[in-house]
């Protein structure tokens, strides 16, 4: 071969090698803004949401596995969703027609600034009653509305202890919450808690038609195994709350059962009788013949106490 092709050739090599390096030095600069890109979305900021682990129905009492944590956008956040404040939220905007309002400085809003005002005003209030809490915080709330599995948790479809309604939507179908007057005495000395499960006693004086000196007085079981709902106005007890004393225990009945109680209430005294939790498996509800109703003989059978000692007669 002669020398001059051989140095084309060679000259020719080199010059793809070059336009190669450069090729690659010019490529090079163009991977950068796709990994910053990237990074840009994997740093896309998130925030735990609470949200429900399963369908939740409604009357349900939520428990722990009812719940769960879910990240959730930043930007796309609803100010009524609940979050565990570990991400800070970012400040939302006014609206267009309160800073309108403001730049005027004088004279009444329009119809519209007034709604835009109105409706700025109830989301910051729902922003601030769904805002950061933990979960335990809705353990024991009671579902109002149906919630799916993976929706978030918002306030209107759930009633928390305390909240207007709460006891409504705690009630099982079927039954109905009644309060009777209880004291340290008539209550298991206040030990007895919400959730507990009892016996209601009533003592009534009878007509002594035997000629004998002093009253008699009898005594009667009238409902049996009946769950108390509350203690005046708690729901539950604290966890190292061991006895309550209140003027009230409300209790769970039936609209039969509603109305005996309320005629032993006023035939005599009632008190209350712990259960163990051992013997809360029977069936609950009135006993059969304990309570007069309508004026027929009740037919039961019942303790009279005189001078200490007990009798069992049929009641009058």
């Amino acid at each position: 071969m002669k020398p001059a092709k051989i140095a084309v050739i060679c000259i020719a090599a080199l010059a793809a090698v070059g336009l190669a390096l450069v090729v690659r030095a010019m490529g090079s600069p163009g991977r950068e803004p796709v990994s910053t890109a990237s990074a840009a979305v994997e740093a896309r900021p998130m925030a735990k949401v609470l949200v429900a682990a399963r369908d939740l129905e409604p009357g349900r009492r939520l428990v722990d596995a009812d719940l769960s944590w879910k990240d959730w956008p930043v930007e796309e956040l609803n100010p009524l969703f609940i979050t565990d404040g570990s991400t800070p939220l970012p400040a939302r905007p006014e609206g267009a027609a309160t800073e309108s309002a403001a730049a005027k400085g004088k004279g009444e809003p329009s119809r519209e600034q007034a709604r835009a005002q109105a409706v700025e005003r109830a989301m910051k209030a729902a922003a601030e009653l769904n805002g950061p809490g933990a979960k335990a915080d809705y353990i024991g709330a009671v579902v109002r509305e149906p919630i799916l599995a993976g929706e978030p948790i918002v306030a209107r479809k759930i009633v928390r202890a305390g909240d207007s309604g709460y006891m409504a939507a705690y009630l099982e179908p079927g039954t109905r919450a009644m309060a009777i007057r209880v004291n340290v005495e008539t209550a298991a000395g206040g030990f007895i808690l919400p959730g507990d499960r009892v016996d209601v006693l009533m003592t009534r004086e009878i007509k002594n038609n035997d000629g004998g000196s002093g009253p008699r007085f009898a005594t009667a079981t009238i409902m049996r195994n009946m769950k108390v709902l509350a203690i005046d106005q708690s729901t539950r007890a604290a966890e190292d709350e061991k006895a309550v004393v209140g003027a009230t225990a409300t209790l769970a009945v039936s609209e039969r059962d509603a109305e005996l109680l309320a005629l032993a209430r006023s035939e005599g005294d009632l008190s209350l009788v712990l259960r163990s939790y051992a013997d809360t498996a029977g069936p609950s509800g009135h006993v059969p013949g304990a309570v007069r109703r309508g004026g027929e003989r009740a037919g039961a059978v019942v303790k009279v106490y005189r001078g200490g000692d007990a009798q069992e007669v049929a009641t009058p």
